[in-house]
């Protein structure tokens, strides 16, 4: 399968921004569908993660509450709803995909990597 993220961009400090990633050349069901961020001068870090069909989801920490992901598995399509953004959300969002079941959230859990899509969020 190969991953396409979009729907970054420059927005300010409280504003809100959704991420797609659209899949292609594999069955998309088949895989935990996850989003990793990497801020400048940091290291990829888990964000979160959908399972198969949707159902069950989880999150980072930090997220607290102003992040949703979701799937549509009949548009192959995975996506990151984010509100209430903060300085420190900036960051290059990739979208990955994983064969493993169950709560999947370390980098190397993941087999296929979309490129990223860089939020910056302004004060």
């Amino acid at each position: 399968v190969q991953l396409q993220a979009s729907g970054g961009g420059l927005v300010q400090a409280g504003d809100s921004l959704r991420l797609s990633c659209a899949a292609s050349g594999g069955t998309f069901s088949y895989y935990v569908m996850g989003w990793f961020r990497q801020a400048p001068g940091k290291e990829r870090e888990f964000v979160a993660a959908v399972s198969r069909s949707g159902g069950i989801t989880y999150y980072a920490d930090f997220v607290k509450g102003r992040f949703t992901i979701s799937r549509d598995n009949t548009k192959n399509t995975v996506y990151l709803q984010m509100i209430s953004l903060e300085v420190e959300d900036t960051a290059v969002y990739c979208c990955a995909a994983s064969k493993l079941t169950g709560r999947v959230f370390r980098v190397y859990e993941y087999d296929v990597w979309g490129q990223g899509t860089l939020v910056t969020v302004s004060s």
